[in-house]
């Protein structure tokens, strides 16, 4: 059995979530086809080695042009069925994720998840990280995946539904159950994206 093991001492996020996942080998080419299955419009996935202090990693960055589209949970499933690039089993991962912030946005937003509309996690970054997530988990052949304790940071961020505390109530509802980890950072270091996948 291959199981993945996301060591998160500072986080984890969709975009940090998809580099490691592309250093651990999957292929470029298999995932970008996968994203350009979507029918996402000029959406482009830029990959390069950087070099952070003393060490190299991957940077991974979605570059779209400017939307103000917030989808729901509907339209997202959608755009996951139409994908002909994407497997059976990369799809049902994704759809998985997708739920687990719907259900999330639901209760704090007192919805249903056919009501809720995706702010941040509908916008194409955050539909792009987590659908190349689900198949990059896929192509490396992971069956279980592991998490250490997750760090959310602290402070306040601005959403679109204003200013929230860290985690935004979201994100905490995605991690309940989590055992989490305390890194005093001012800064929000646990992303919807992130604690969803």
């Amino acid at each position: 059995m291959r199981i993945a093991y996301l060591d998160c001492p500072t986080g984890i996020s969709g975009d940090m979530t998809l580099a490691a996942l592309i250093d651990a080998g999957v292929d470029l080419d298999t995932l970008r086809a996968g994203i350009d299955s979507l029918g996402l419009a000029d959406v482009r996935l830029d990959v390069e080695t950087v070099m952070r202090g003393a060490f190299r990693g991957v940077h991974v960055k979605v570059v779209y042009p400017p939307q103000h589209v917030h989808r729901g949970l509907k339209e997202i499933l959608e755009l996951i069925d139409r994908a002909d690039a994407i497997t059976a089993n990369q799809k049902e991962l994704a759809r998985r994720i997708f739920f687990a912030v719907a259900a999330a946005e639901a209760k704090v937003h007192g919805s249903t998840i056919a009501h809720v509309h995706f702010h941040e996690v509908g916008a194409v970054d955050s539909i792009v990280d987590i659908i190349g997530a689900a198949i990059g988990f896929d192509l490396l052949g992971v069956e279980q995946i592991y998490a250490s304790p997750i760090p959310t940071g602290q402070g306040v961020i601005r959403i679109a539904h204003g200013i929230c505390p860290i985690p935004a109530p979201g994100t905490a509802e995605l991690l309940k159950g989590i055992p989490l980890a305390d890194v005093p950072i001012e800064s929000e270091l646990t992303t919807p994206t992130g604690a969803a996948i």
